[in-house]
Order: structure tokens, then sequence, then C-alpha cells
């Protein structure tokens, strides 16, 4: 089992910067990919960003290119997401999820972060 706590959500205004973060536990966490995907009101869950189990690999929505930081820090069993230059449209609720097989499917989830951005 593995379990995720995130942290870092809240209310910025556009232009502004958040850094998410999710802490794991229950599993070697060295070993398995991380992703943070969102959900806004109304709309389906997407994948915002993905890394890899050794950090060296990450993809990124285009909506968030070159704005938005995934990475990961082994030793401290946390994946970040670094947020900068935030728009309104990335007000979403927040999650980090675990793909522990390496499999491409995420079966552990976290309990999600709200992050609002003004206008």
């Amino acid at each position: 089992q593995v379990q995720l706590v995130e942290s870092g959500g809240g209310l910025v205004q556009a232009g502004g910067s958040l850094r998410l973060s999710c802490t794991a536990s229950g599993r070697t966490f060295s070993r398995y990919a991380m992703g943070w995907f969102r959900q806004a009101p109304g709309k389906e869950r997407e994948i915002v960003a993905a890394i890899s189990w050794s950090g060296s690999s990450t993809t990124y929505v285009d909506s968030v290119k070159g704005r938005f930081t995934i990475s990961k820090d082994n030793a401290k069993n946390t994946v970040y997401l670094q947020m900068n230059t935030l728009e309104p449209e990335d007000t979403a609720v927040y999650y980090c999820a675990a793909d522990v097989d390496l499999r491409g499917k995420y079966d552990y989830w976290g309990q999600g972060t709200q992050v609002t951005v003004s206008s």
C-alpha cells in the first residue's frame, strides 16, 4: 500500500506561483513513477505532469508547458509541482498519484488540494 498526502494549495492571483508537494509512504518511493492530475468543476480529470521513477524523464500537458515543473526527491519521498505564471484556467483540485508497477496505470491517489487562481 502507498499513502499520498498533498499540500501547498491555496488562493493566488493570476501571474503568481504556488508549489505543491506530495509525500509518499508505504513502499519504496524511488522505484515508482508519479503524476500530478487536476480536475476543475464540470470538467474531466486530466493529467498535468508526470515523472519517471528516477526523475530523469518528465512530461507535461501542453497547457502548462513552460509554466509548471514536476520534480521528485527520492530522499524525501516527495514529488513537487512548481506552478508559475498561474492563470484562472489553472483553478482545480490537484491530485498526485503513484504508478508503482511502472505500467502506466496510477493505482494510488492523494486526497487532493485546491488551487484557486483569481483574475
